[in-house]
């Protein structure tokens, strides 16, 4: 994969996790900011004030996600985006998360 189709790949995970968690706000009790950064998202929980970072590391064509529960990383295996440590795919793994962090079920998913 050219570093330009990691771009846009990562570029649509980052847009499909925002608009789940813009559109978890405005249907559940979730209340998180989105910022963006360069290549770096940070999704903070206004509650607790606890954050979680997704940023993109180009050299490895990689999403990396830091959590309270802890670092996760992510390569595009052609069809998801896949944990290089145990399979675990990234939107499952980043609905959880925030879930715990936040203290509100929420659904990422990339079909946004």
């Amino acid at each position: 994969m050219t570093e330009s189709e990691f771009l846009d790949l990562a570029e649509q995970a980052f847009s499909s996790i925002e608009n789940s968690l813009e559109i978890a706000a405005e249907t559940t009790d979730l209340d998180v900011e989105c910022s963006r950064s360069g290549n770096v998202l940070t999704i903070e929980c206004i509650d607790n004030g606890s954050k979680i970072i997704v940023n993109t590391q180009a050299s490895m064509q990689e999403i990396w996600v830091a959590a309270k529960s802890g670092g996760f990383h992510y390569k595009h295996d052609g069809r998801i985006w896949r944990n290089t440590r145990d399979g675990s795919e990234l939107f499952a793994v980043l609905s959880a998360v925030v879930g715990e962090q936040a203290g509100v079920t929420v659904i990422i998913s990339s079909k946004l």
